[in-house]
């Protein structure tokens, strides 16, 4: 029985959902054409340690939070029919490859829940651990419902659904002859480290020296 994980953001894909999505409602004159850079500048106080993983969900939802419950779904529907396209072919063969050789797969992301699941479907991920927004008729406010999956909750998060999957206890992480976990990000280094297979893929600087140190197999754009 094997494992596989993967992060979503410059990992599976190589841009950010949450951007993407901000860039999706501008095209669609749903937002202001200043949505996006503002929606950038969140992104890079967040990188620089000013901001935490809430403003970067809330720079992603809040906008469409007072949109009806329709109204949300359609976008959503066109949103996947959009990314569709930019999903990199080597990412969609490994996945693929894993799902084939009947590995339990997740993708394991920061990204808010509403974001994240058409990447999960159109990944063919059957599994999404994500973070989770506090829902108003159906529609995400913006605001985190308990912890974000991001950093060492990451392994917390992964534990508490392998808990649900098997309410037994037996299916933790060294129940798996073998657990991987795909991540571009230092931040991910309590899960990197806690699998038997952690995979740097485009690593950034942190992540690619304890990698090197460490003797991790690495990963390419791809």
């Amino acid at each position: 029985m094997k494992l596989a994980l993967f992060d979503l953001d410059h990992t599976l894909i190589p841009f950010d959902s949450g951007l993407a999505w901000t860039q999706f409602l501008v095209a669609l004159g749903v937002l202001p054409s200043r949505a996006h850079d503002e929606h950038l500048a969140v992104c890079r106080d967040h990188l620089a340690g000013a901001r935490d993983v809430g403003a970067v969900v809330r720079a992603s939802l809040a906008p469409v939070a007072a949109c009806g419950r329709g109204e949300l779904a359609r976008w959503r529907f066109e949103f996947e029919l959009a990314m569709r396209a930019r999903l990199p072919a080597a990412r969609l063969v490994l996945v693929r490859r894993h799902l084939a050789a009947g590995d339990t797969c997740a993708i394991v992301t920061a990204t808010a829940r509403s974001i994240a699941e058409p990447f999960a479907r159109l990944f063919g991920v059957p599994h999404l651990i994500a973070t989770e927004n506090v829902l108003r008729d159906g529609v995400p406010s913006g605001e985190i419902d308990g912890v974000p999956c991001h950093g060492a909750n990451k392994l917390v998060r992964v534990e508490q659904w392998l808990a649900r999957e098997r309410p037994d206890g037996a299916a933790t992480l060294v129940a798996f002859a073998e657990s991987s976990f795909y991540s571009d990000s230092a931040s991910d280094l309590p899960l990197l480290q806690a699998v038997t297979r952690p995979v740097a893929v485009r690593p950034d600087a942190r992540l690619q020296a304890h990698a090197a140190a460490h003797g991790w197999a690495t990963m390419d754009a791809g």
